[in-house]
């Protein structure tokens, strides 16, 4: 793809040259390992059924947070419109994160505090793999109805699913912004 191809797919919003190939593969992995860890779950599942424990559903919580989600997005959406705000979902996984990424750990002999952001963005680093892990783990183990007897938006599994999601997004869209605010620009090339 020459230089004139990429700045069009960047324009139109191509998403296979947005993507980052090694960090779509960290989540990947996570992903996969979180589906055979939940399959493990579901295949040593107890045949007992559990007795369901009162107010671990945590129902309300979650219709705040989903309120809450929506408003924010709601705010996104008429701020940025409709085509900019599409394009935030797959940011965590593109290939601008990737460099910013890249450019702070290369940064850290010559700027002090290149060190710092990149301690203070391991937790939010560790998010962004274990979302898709836990994401994974619902999956299959989320059919085990113990595992989901009292979980959060319990004891069905759609509602597991629609709770842990939730919770997933909004971990991931808050690990995302947090990284956005720590790694350093990307450096300009002659391109730009």
């Amino acid at each position: 793809m020459n230089t004139h191809d990429t700045e069009r797919a960047a324009h139109t919003g191509d998403l296979r040259t947005q993507f980052s190939r090694p960090l779509v593969a960290i989540a990947g992995t996570s992903l996969a390992a979180g589906i055979v860890f939940g399959g493990t779950i579901y295949l040593n599942r107890s045949p007992q059924l559990a007795t369901p424990v009162e107010g671990t559903s945590a129902w309300l919580p979650h219709l705040v947070l989903l309120v809450l989600a929506a408003v924010v997005c709601t705010v996104i959406l008429r701020r940025r419109g409709a085509e900019s705000a599409i394009l935030l979902l797959p940011a965590p996984l593109g290939t601008t994160a990737a460099r910013r990424l890249a450019h702070t750990l290369r940064a850290i002999p010559r700027h002090p505090s290149a060190l710092l952001r990149t301690v203070l963005a391991v937790p939010a680093l560790v998010v962004l793999v274990y979302c898709p892990f836990r994401i994974g783990v619902q999956i299959l183990a989320g059919l085990d109805p113990n595992f989901t007897v009292n979980a959060w938006g319990g004891p069905t599994y759609l509602g597991a699913m629609a709770c842990h999601y939730l919770d997933a997004a909004l971990l991931i869209a808050a690990a995302a912004y947090l990284l956005n605010k720590l790694l350093l620009p990307t450096t300009h090339t002659r391109d730009h």
